[in-house]
């Protein structure tokens, strides 16, 4: 079910209000040829949240292991609580094979059975959820019954007007239609790519078309408040239920893109709790998304220069 609106579209945010905003989902090593990185999108989602100011949180499950202890210890590194990381010590830290072919182009093995696999329902994630305002979940970390199951709980347990984003990642085979339509039909805001977006649709019986026409169906199907589709470096379209705004990207020497578009969805998020206007949304996401790839990895150290023109693209404009 779809929950009202907590505040009137005209309501203000108090300049300094810190909103509590949850990464819920995988955290993962990337056994990268050159080493391990920590990642998974719920972390790198919260990393950045935490960059513009709000109480970011990531809640996950790792084993209790030698990489689990050192994702626990990376995860604080980042500025961020770990008390809502489940410790299993049944199941390793969940892994990502990271190999790269003759061409260049990476391989991913994303390795099954692992501590994200197994989240429980605590009560201590329930007591995260009535606090949240705002959860963003993905479709990986549904992968097992278990963790989905959980997932579920959460986003059942949060209260009216607490913000829901999904963030749509196909990633190997793990996603289906069920997943993909009982996830939009729990969250607020979808995100996903224009690759994304004509598989979704078939998946979900909205006929593919013009990418802004297949937008607007599957946001009136689910009823949400917003879809927005990132196009890489091509910028991203957003619609809205009384608006639409593209954005054509911010043009920046890529380093790598790994975390780009996770720093998206925060700078996104970030505006929307503060009623910003579709245009300024956009502008800032794009910034935020565009400046992580420029930088190496997806948790780079804060740049405040950047940081500040987030914070000020509230300046550039209206909603189309």
């Amino acid at each position: 079910m779809k929950s009202a609106d907590h505040h009137s579209p005209h309501s203000l945010v108090p300049a300094n209000h810190r909103f509590t905003v949850v990464g819920l989902g995988e955290v993962l090593w990337d056994l990268l040829p050159k080493g391990k990185q920590l990642g998974g999108a719920p972390a790198n989602f919260a990393y950045m949240t935490g960059l513009l100011g709000d109480r970011a949180i990531v809640a996950s499950r790792i084993g209790k292991d030698r990489l689990g202890n050192a994702a626990a210890r990376r995860v604080a590194r980042l500025g961020l609580p770990t008390a809502h990381l489940q410790a299993d010590a049944g199941h390793p830290t969940g892994t990502v094979n990271v190999s790269v072919d003759s061409q260049g182009q990476p391989r991913f093995e994303i390795i099954e059975g692992v501590a994200w696999d197994f989240f429980d329902w605590t009560p201590q994630w329930q007591a995260l959820a009535a606090e949240a305002d705002a959860v963003c979940f993905g479709t990986l970390a549904q992968r097992s019954a278990q963790s989905r199951k959980t997932i579920v709980s959460f986003l059942e347990a949060v209260r009216p007007g607490t913000l829901r984003i999904f963030d749509v990642n196909l990633r190997q085979a793990f996603f289906s239609k069920d997943i993909l339509a009982e996830s939009a039909a729990r969250t607020d805001i979808m995100k996903l790519n224009d690759e994304e977006l004509p598989r979704v649709a078939e998946l979900l019986g909205v006929a593919a078309g013009e990418r802004a026409t297949t937008a607007r169906a599957l946001l009136k199907k689910y009823r949400l408040k917003l879809l927005c589709v990132t196009c890489g470096g091509q910028g991203s379209l957003l619609v809205a239920p009384d608006g639409t705004d593209t954005h054509p990207g911010y043009p920046v020497t890529v380093a790598d893109t790994v975390g780009s578009g996770d720093a998206f969805t925060a700078a996104l998020v970030h505006k929307y709790l503060r009623h910003a206007p579709l245009k300024a949304m956009n502008a800032a996401a794009n910034r935020l998304g565009s400046w992580v790839a420029s930088q190496v990895g997806a948790t780079p150290p804060a740049d405040p220069a950047v940081i500040l023109g987030i914070h000020n693209s509230q300046e550039e404009g209206t909603a189309a």
